[in-house]
């Protein structure tokens, strides 16, 4: 479905990423797994029109997938970034009317209700200011607002970033609901764990390069992946 091949990012002489090439199943979960400063959000930001690429190439469905972020969503490639990014002085709902804002405003008011079903928090808080939420309530409105856009491919990035562990396993659940429903998703977090836990697949970025790829489950019983990414080492995994 997306095909990534032989990106590569610089920031004036900085590399960020060389020479990355994946691929997204259409209907899988991906995890993009790496350290501060491996290139992932370089990477998701690249794939949404934000960065501008100094090579390579991005198809969806077979087709060069646009480089203007507008065009990008128009193609149902929508991203969620890190830090939420919500609109702190419009309320809830008009968040939610903002994602929907490519399409009519009929349409728009019939998905909205699809969304407080879906995060029943946010239809208890629609008329509250989205700045004065909690921490993970914001990141449920940022991707109830990509969700607004009916995409095809979801971009999630970090969305554990700063959160809570309870509200982070909420997250998680609410991630693969919203892949049971049949929207793919490309999954960008630090969190290596909980990302491989629910993905199909994973790539690892170090460096601006991909270093290792497989079945989430394989590398998760990777002694080299638990120790530099998990958090174990073999010895902890046998006890």
């Amino acid at each position: 479905m997306l095909r990534i091949s032989n990106l590569s990012v610089n920031y004036d002489h900085i590399v960020a990423l060389e020479d990355v090439s994946f691929f997204v199943e259409k209907g899988s979960i991906v995890s993009i797994i790496g350290s501060n400063g491996a290139g992932k959000s370089t990477l998701i930001n690249t794939i949404s029109g934000v960065v501008r690429r100094k090579s390579g190439e991005i198809l969806l469905d077979g087709r060069p997938l646009p480089a203007a972020a507008h065009k990008v969503v128009r193609e149902g490639v929508v991203q969620v970034p890190e830090g939420r990014h919500v609109f702190p002085n419009l309320t809830v709902a008009e968040n939610l009317v903002m994602g929907g804002a490519r399409r009519s405003a009929k349409d728009a008011a019939r998905k909205i209700p699809e969304m407080y079903q879906l995060f029943p928090i946010l239809g208890e808080r629609k008329k509250q200011m989205a700045g004065t939420l909690s921490g993970g309530e914001q990141q449920m409105l940022a991707i109830a607002r990509g969700l607004m856009a009916e995409p095809e491919i979801l971009l999630l990035d970090e969305p554990s970033l700063g959160l809570a562990p309870i509200i982070v396993n909420q997250v998680f659940k609410i991630i693969r609901r919203i892949n049971d429903s049949g929207i793919t998703v490309l999954l960008v977090e630090q969190n290596a764990s909980k990302a491989m836990a629910i993905s199909d697949y994973t790539y690892v970025l170090e460096n601006g390069k991909v270093v290792r790829e497989g079945a989430s489950r394989e590398l998760r019983n990777d002694p080299q992946i638990q120790s530099a990414y998990l958090g174990e080492t073999k010895e902890d995994v046998c006890r």
